[in-house]
């Protein structure tokens, strides 16, 4: 439909309203005729027009009497719709007599802008003033409000007041109520309620199910969907997206793939909300090419299903795919939601594809995006972790508005830089602002104390803070406080804390254990740690290869020998040392010692060039960190040609001179390109930031942002 054509209905439907307006006083129309108009206002929101129709009431004083009060009830709910709740409310307040409708009107107008609890201090008024019994209309908004506002205690005291009037018969107030047990408290009671009932539809067994899914009471919401199968009802396209829902939140891919089967038995699928949450599900229970099955079969695709399926390739780290995606819509002509531009930010700060980020932008702003909080948390993300942490705080402090995922963006952006200092005045600035943490803030601020050594601080946020804001600390806060510590070199305090923390250990907390002793050069321990974690994760490549290169510091090659043996022996594999480099909006990607760019020959001569250079700066090769037993000459050469350096190296051949390189690697850089890389930096004069699978590296005349202390 043109917007010439909306705007000729629209005006059509003016003039048919206008036209039934009094020309004069004299000429009112009869008071159900008025209440007509006032409704048609309402539904409508014709402000100015109900106005009108309001000023004669009072000129012809038909507004404020105790026989008005049909006609004061119509301006109630004219104003609460057209969102003047003020104004309703003072009309309200002037009412000689009130009758439900008037109470009802204007819990309503409450609920619908978001004042839950202006709506049950109303009830209150209304229950102490005796003017009138609560109607079912009524008990529906009450209980609304106590669900949205999570007010389970008062939704109780209601549902036993509501009993007393018998208002439990009707059908949508059942509903509520069941929603509201299920939303607010994520326990049994709801189900209780629906074993009572004599007969359960399939409206209040939807709305329990969708009351478990907010709460996450995923045991509870299995349930109710199990009782659903059981009575074979006719589901409805809610019932199949909702139980949908619960089998990605339960990853339960078999009862997922019974119900698609049951869809296309009904041949449900053109229906966009069900293949919506199909696409969904696929994408977060891992199977994604059934996902794009599903896409692929639709036939009215639309910019919700395109972000479904492009957000299905981002869950499963098909970053360059979801990226191709964006490009095939614009064939389409599917124009882009904010939905779409978090997805696609999200994807290129996986990619750490900078440039790529800074062209999107331009297609954010255009399109008229770039104050949505979405996109707004998005570009901080893209950028905090494609490099440019100043550029991530530019997009942080142009934000109009910020919720507590920016806070936690921003903040977990600073630590991941290494940025410690910044992380927690950012923490400051988050409290002074009235957002509250949460397990991810802490996160970020226990990283953050890891990261500079503030060891006390990291205590005082573990042990006091986090329990005065009521969050739990879980194995992630854990971890940080092993990071902490260890890297601090208080292994006494470390092996104390492991042994006595009310949580079962991860790889991960034994890698960061084990990467300070081969930090700290406490290899005795080391070497213990390695033993035992290798015994509780056998498929590890990583701690294998700590252990190995604590043997090769020790320059024990029959340690070095053995643990390759037993990887060989168990079929482990190392991890490639993977770097890449975006130049010119191409990506280029190098393997340690790589001979597959076409131009590794230039590369290779380049790295010669730099590495000599620097040796007069001071750089010496770090022999002792090569795990093989051979010569000196050999380990030095299998240094040189580390994918990271390849990547600096390529960067020095293509980009102007003093332009900042942004280089990505996979995992842990090594100590030798640590301190190449430092050199180079000064050398060339440049800023050189390089983000491997720990933290970023900011390089630049000769030092790097973590101090060495990494």
């Amino acid at each position: 439909m043109s917007a010439l054509s909306v705007i000729e209905r629209r005006m059509g439907r003016w003039d048919k309203i206008a036209s039934l307006l009094p020309k004069t006083i004299e000429t009112l129309p009869r008071i159900d005729h008025v209440n007509m108009l006032l409704k048609d206002c309402a539904k409508s929101s014709y402000l100015r027009t109900g106005e009108s129709i309001h000023a004669h009431l009072i000129v012809r004083n038909q507004s404020s009497r105790a026989e008005d009060i049909y006609q004061i009830n119509s301006l109630i709910n004219f104003y609460v719709k057209c969102g003047k709740t003020v104004r309703a409310r003072k009309l309200f307040d002037a009412m000689p007599d009130r009758d439900v409708v008037s109470w009802s009107a204007l819990m309503k107008g409450y609920q619908d802008s978001g004042f839950d609890l202006e709506v049950l201090k109303l009830f209150k008024s209304m229950v102490f003033s005796g003017e009138t019994e609560p109607n079912e209309y009524v008990a529906t908004t009450v209980f609304k409000s106590c669900s949205s506002s999570g007010r389970i205690e008062e939704g109780k005291q209601c549902h036993g007041f509501f009993l007393r009037y018998g208002l439990m018969s009707h059908e949508f107030v059942r509903n509520t109520l069941v929603y509201m047990y299920s939303s607010c408290s994520g326990t049994g009671e709801a189900i209780r309620i629906l074993d009572d009932l004599p007969y359960c539809d399939l409206l209040v067994l939807n709305s329990a199910l969708s009351g478990y899914l907010e709460s996450g009471a995923l045991k509870e919401g299995f349930y109710v969907l199990r009782r659903m199968i059981n009575e074979d009802l006719v589901w409805d396209s809610f019932t199949y997206t909702s139980s949908l829902k619960l089998c990605t939140n339960l990853r339960d891919l078999e009862l997922a793939r019974q119900i698609h089967s049951r869809i296309v038995r009904l041949f449900l699928e053109s229906n966009v909300d069900v293949s919506g949450a199909l696409i969904n599900m696929y994408g977060k229970c891992g199977k994604v090419v059934y996902a794009q099955r599903v896409y692929d079969k639709t036939h009215s695709q639309n910019i919700v299903l395109n972000t479904s399926i492009m957000d299905a390739y981002f869950q499963n780290k098909f970053f360059e795919e979801a990226l191709n995606l964006f490009a095939k819509m614009g064939t389409k002509k599917i124009p882009p939601n904010e939905f779409t531009f978090a997805v696609l930010l999200n994807s290129i700060a996986e990619l750490s594809l900078l440039k790529h980020g800074d062209l999107l932008l331009g297609v954010v702003v255009k399109s008229g995006f770039r104050n949505h909080v979405m996109v707004g948390n998005a570009l901080v993300n893209m950028y905090a972790k494609s490099g440019s942490i100043e550029d991530a705080w530019k997009a942080f402090s142009g934000m109009a508005f910020r919720d507590i995922v920016t806070w936690n963006i921003m903040i977990c952006g600073f630590s991941h830089h290494g940025l410690g200092k910044e992380a927690l005045e950012a923490f400051d600035e988050m409290m002074i602002a009235g957002e509250f943490p949460n397990h991810i803030t802490f996160i970020g601020v226990l990283h953050a104390c890891s990261h500079i050594g503030f060891v006390e601080q990291g205590h005082y946020f573990f042990t006091h803070l986090m329990n005065q804001f009521g969050v739990q600390p879980d194995l992630r806060h854990y971890t940080c406080i092993v990071g902490l510590l260890s890297k601090a070199g208080l292994f006494e305090e470390v092996e104390n804390f492991m042994r006595t923390a009310p949580v079962e250990w991860d790889v991960v907390a034994w890698r960061a254990l084990l990467n300070a002793c081969y930090v700290r050069r406490n290899y005795s321990l080391g070497k213990r740690v390695a033993e035992f974690a290798i015994e509780r994760h056998p498929n590890d490549s990583g701690i294998y290869i700590l252990l190995s290169n604590i043997h090769a510091k020790s320059k024990e090659w029959g340690g070095v020998a053995k643990v390759r043996t037993l990887m060989k022996e168990r079929r482990v594999k190392k991890e490639p040392g993977v770097s890449w480099i975006g130049i010119r909006n191409q990506t280029h990607v190098f393997l340690s010692e790589d001979n597959q760019h076409p131009e590794i020959m230039l590369i290779y001569a380049k790295v010669k060039e730099v590495l000599s250079k620097i040796r007069t700066l001071g750089y010496s090769a770090d022999v002792a960190g090569v795990f093989h037993d051979v010569d000196e000459e050999q380990r030095e050469n299998s240094l040189s040609y580390h994918s990271e350096k390849l990547a600096v190296a390529y960067g020095l051949m293509k980009t102007p001179e003093n332009s900042p390189l942004y280089v990505t690697k996979n995992v842990r850089i090594c100590d030798d390109c640590h301190a190449a890389i430092k050199l180079i930096s000064r050398l060339s004069n440049r800023l050189i930031v390089v983000r491997d699978s720990n933290r970023f590296h900011h390089f630049q005349d000769g030092h790097c942002s973590c101090c060495d202390y990494w």
